[in-house]
């Protein structure tokens, strides 16, 4: 950029796009000074190298703008792979369910195959109403780029993540969701029950009656004796 340029002449771009010409580089700089902008070498290995009169801060801001987009974008190129059955448990059907949507959420590609193993190639009918079953599930997270195909022993389907703004949120990262489940203690395990004051586990015991002056007087032969609660073994 304008004099850290090295090459004695340069092919110009104007500001417009349009090119100017071949100019010795301290005609081009001058052109650049004359505009209030820089002389900015975009082809350093051309011959003769092509400048570009541009507004340099304005030209790196545009630059570091397309690479933020790209990286984007860069995500949903990672491809997760789910591997279901014909004959698929509810509950592992739940679990890859629920894999499959993080994976969506974290703006990753989802391949979906379905394998046939020995006579299970005879009923394919019942493969594919498990891989479209998975896809009716996935249909707030992301959509297929193609209907399931039977390809070898197996159907396959790719599915790409919605954008954010169509996508469902994640249910496992829904606020709220970690404080409604109860806090459960390492040293409460195995502990005993805990009995409710209502029922008392012990009957209480009932004080004694307190003894009347008179009672002591008769016993220790006066009133306000201090070692009248002494009892002598």
């Amino acid at each position: 950029m304008n004099g850290k340029i090295r090459a004695r002449e340069v092919r110009v771009i104007g500001s417009d796009g349009k090119q100017l010409g071949i100019f010795p580089l301290h005609e081009a700089l001058a052109m650049a000074r004359t505009q209030g902008l820089d002389l900015v070498e975009v082809a350093p290995t051309a011959n003769p190298p092509v400048c570009k009169i541009l507004d340099y801060g304005k030209y790196r801001y545009e630059l570091a703008k397309r690479e933020k987009e790209s990286r984007k974008h860069q995500h949903a190129t990672k491809v997760k792979e789910i591997q279901l059955s014909p004959k698929i448990d509810p509950h592992d059907m739940n679990v890859k369910l629920g894999h499959a949507i993080d994976f969506l959420c974290e703006e990753m590609k989802v391949k979906i195959l379905l394998r046939f193993r020995g006579r299970e190639m005879q009923h394919t009918d019942l493969g594919f109403q498990v891989v479209n079953k998975f896809l009716e599930e996935l249909a707030p997270y992301g959509k297929p780029d193609a209907e399931p195909k039977l390809v070898g022993r197996g159907i396959t389907v790719m599915v790409s993540p919605l954008p954010r703004n169509k996508r469902a949120k994640n249910p496992r990262l829904a606020p709220g969701e970690a404080s409604e489940q109860p806090v459960r203690r390492q040293d409460n395990l195995g502990a005993q029950p805990h009995v409710p004051l209502s029922r008392p586990a012990t009957q209480p015991v009932k004080p004694e009656p307190p003894k009347s002056p008179s009672t002591a007087s008769q016993k220790n032969g006066f009133v306000n004796n201090p070692f009248s609660g002494l009892e002598i073994q």
